[in-house]
């Protein structure tokens, strides 16, 4: 097994846990955001702050731990910075109107998106199954798109979209975890 291969193999056996966590909180996200579709809009601000700051930690936490192995480790970094970010508007800005949410989420949708694609062509070749980064990228990018084209829909439709965009990238990548498992162990035993 050559250098690069173990590199990988120890980086990705390390850190699939992470990515799984990151799918089950968008999916436990989305579930309890259709349970309760009354719920108040200064709750889900706060519920999406929590959730954009879970999962910006958790980027740049793999992308510093991977950095020594992984040549592109800077675009999940500003994956994370940018979920970061968006998470601390949010709480710096608790009376934000519906329109503005809308907004944020539109925003660091596309962005997350635009660099979940570009993860995925640079680790096409490291991993397998990029194409589902690819799709969740391409998910939020589409997401993103239709709330910015329709913000005035109505509340209860946006929640709907936000609660089955977050369970299907969270079940993307729950997939995406489950395989980089695999793969990091079959790496380890070639």
């Amino acid at each position: 097994m050559n250098m690069l291969r173990a590199r990988l193999a120890d980086v990705l056996s390390r850190g699939w846990w992470q990515l799984l966590f990151r799918g089950l909180a968008a999916i436990a996200f989305g579930v309890f955001t259709m349970m309760r579709p009354g719920i108040s809009l200064a709750t889900l601000v706060l519920l999406f702050g929590v959730y954009a700051i879970i999962d910006g930690v958790m980027g740049v936490w793999v992308a510093i731990a991977g950095r020594k192995e992984m040549d592109n480790w800077w675009a999940l970094l500003l994956w994370g910075l940018v979920s970061l970010a968006v998470g601390a508007l949010t709480f710096l800005t608790p009376g934000i109107t519906a329109l503005a949410f809308l907004f944020y989420i539109a925003v660091w949708a596309i962005a997350r998106g635009v660099l979940e694609i570009v993860s995925a062509i640079r680790l096409r070749k490291e991993i397998q199954g990029e194409w589902i980064l690819v799709l969740a990228g391409a998910a939020s990018v589409a997401f993103g798109a239709i709330l910015i084209a329709r913000p005035g829909e109505g509340a209860l439709a946006v929640l709907w979209l936000i609660a089955v965009y977050a369970i299907v990238v969270g079940a993307l990548f729950t997939v995406l975890a489950l395989k980089l498992r695999n793969v990091a162990k079959v790496l380890a035993t070639a």
